[in-house]
């Protein structure tokens, strides 16, 4: 029997890479990877391309949405503003929050989705990552699902999927680690291409991940500090 097509949108980092794997198992992935005017957007797309070819997946589509750059309000997107150092305990919406990034992404998923069939769309979105992020929670992917289905055509059927939605960091590196995902090849720091700065918010997410984990990151780092009390 074919196996059902997905759509799955890949970032470069951990958590899309892990996403990518549950996708891999039971469906036939098409990768799908937005270029936003993000500041590691050339390290990131790498990150795409390497983890698709572990994966041999030949169907790709990279789409610019330079808009969102445009429209700013980002450290992301702005270099005016400056990437906050990381406080894991803080609240509120942080600097790097890219406002209403993840519906114009699901978006372009969508269209995708409908164009080459496919009943579902895969997003290693996480609510402990969110940092206050909003279209990081449940609540936001269940009600983009009631849109999908208002808004394509009868008989698409197309969901969106959230595997990792509920787990903590730590959990994601052990379930990677448990499906061979290749996070080796994957990218998650907001502000260097060249060495994970360390200390920027995704970065300390990741590290505190593997460091409750008991496992070393493979990514190389500028700074290491040690997150796991934070």
């Amino acid at each position: 029997m074919a196996r059902r097509t997905a759509v799955v949108l890949v970032s470069g980092g951990m958590d899309s890479c892990v996403a990518a794997a549950i996708a891999c198992r039971d469906h036939e992935a098409a990768f799908l990877h937005l270029n936003y005017g993000q500041r590691t957007e050339a390290r990131e797309l790498r990150s795409f391309h390497d983890i698709a070819d572990h994966y041999c997946v030949g169907r790709r589509l990279v789409v610019s949405m330079e808009h969102l750059a445009k429209i700013g309000g980002s450290s992301l997107t702005d270099p005016a503003i400056p990437v906050s150092a990381a406080d894991l305990r803080a609240g509120g919406i942080p600097t790097s929050y890219v406002p209403f990034r993840n519906a114009n992404m699901l978006s372009v998923a969508v269209s995708w989705a409908e164009v080459i069939g496919a009943s579902a769309i895969f997003i290693g979105a996480v609510q402990e990552d969110s940092s206050g992020y909003p279209d990081c929670r449940k609540e936001f992917y269940d009600a983009f699902n009631a849109v999908i289905k208002q808004g394509t055509r009868p008989g698409a059927e197309i969901a969106i999927e959230t595997p990792v939605i509920a787990m903590s960091k730590q959990e994601i590196v052990l379930q990677g680690v448990a499906l061979g995902a290749p996070l080796h090849l994957t990218w998650s720091c907001y502000q260097r291409n060249d060495l994970a700065c360390g200390v920027c918010d995704s970065c300390a997410l990741r590290l505190r991940g593997f460091q409750r984990a008991g496992l070393e990151d493979p990514l190389p780092y500028d700074r290491r500090p040690v997150y796991i009390r934070s």
